[in-house]
């Protein structure tokens, strides 16, 4: 079963959280939070910590990633884990493929006209604003 991530990378004080305008299939034209694939026998935190770097620029030390909930897809023999992190400090974002941008979290993460995942990242946001990341493993 393929493995995939999804990291919410919200800013220094909470207001916003990061996203990518898909260039491509899936979602292409949509935001969605940035990750990518798990490589076989790869650890899911270290997925998680290159995935960003990679589509960010943004490195370990910058964040800590809580693994916060994950998905499984049967009927597409995959599944994602989600990780949730605040930056502790301001970057540069380095652009991989799709653009980045930060979004107010205001904004209505279930309009699926406008976000991937069929309302998925909706649900992720609402759990964290009504829990936090209390009680969630420390990361790595």
């Amino acid at each position: 079963m393929q493995g995939y991530n999804c990291i919410m990378v919200y800013s220094q004080d909470g207001k916003k959280l990061l996203f990518c305008k898909r260039m491509k299939d899936p979602y292409k034209g949509l935001y969605n939070l940035v990750g990518g694939k798990i490589e076989e026998n790869e650890d899911g935190y270290e997925a998680a910590y290159r995935e960003l770097y990679e589509e960010t620029g943004i490195e370990k030390g910058h964040i800590k990633l809580h693994h916060m909930m994950d998905y499984t897809y049967y009927n597409q023999n995959c599944y994602v884990e989600v990780y949730v992190g605040y930056l502790n400090s301001e970057i540069k974002l380095v652009e991989e493929t799709h653009p980045l941008i930060w979004l107010d979290i205001t904004e209505d993460f279930f309009d699926c006209n406008r976000f991937a995942g069929e309302g998925n990242i909706g649900h992720m946001v609402e759990q964290v604003k009504r829990y936090g990341m209390g009680g969630m493993d420390n990361g790595q």
